[in-house]
């Protein structure tokens, strides 16, 4: 493994991770939900129709969303021939049983298949997976 030489300015030329991306035909509607779900704070642009971040109140990497009118939720377990899951959320929480009605409360459901007695795969409004499970 190579070390980060500093470039001249002090600055490192490592990239850092600032957001997660998610598409959704309606990236406002599923930006609302994540900043309810997390209690996380809407920083982009209102204006802009195509493109919402949301992230924690202290700042920090954050979820993305942008418009894909085109979006297709991904199979829940996974299926040949169907959109694969390319990615999921984990969520801990203090307290399963309250998370999962108040993610449900929000706009998200339970997924049919559970495979875990600890965890809660949970679908978000347009399709993505999420799990919610203890700390």
């Amino acid at each position: 493994m190579t070390s980060d030489p500093l470039k001249p300015d002090g600055r490192t030329t490592v990239p850092r991770l600032s957001s997660t991306v998610l598409d959704a035909p309606d990236p406002h509607a599923l930006a609302a939900f994540y900043r309810d779900l997390l209690g996380w704070q809407i920083t982009s642009d209102p204006d802009d129709t195509t493109w919402v971040v949301v992230r924690p109140p202290g700042g920090g990497t954050g979820l993305a969303f942008q418009e894909e009118p085109l979006h297709e939720a991904p199979a829940w377990p996974s299926a040949r021939g169907v959109q694969q899951m390319q990615l999921h959320l984990d969520l801990q929480v203090p307290e399963l049983g309250p998370a999962v009605r108040r993610a449900e409360e929000l706009g998200a459901r339970q997924a049919e298949h559970q495979p875990q007695d600890d965890v809660r795969v949970m679908v978000d409004p347009v399709g993505h997976i999420f799990c919610l499970f203890e700390l």
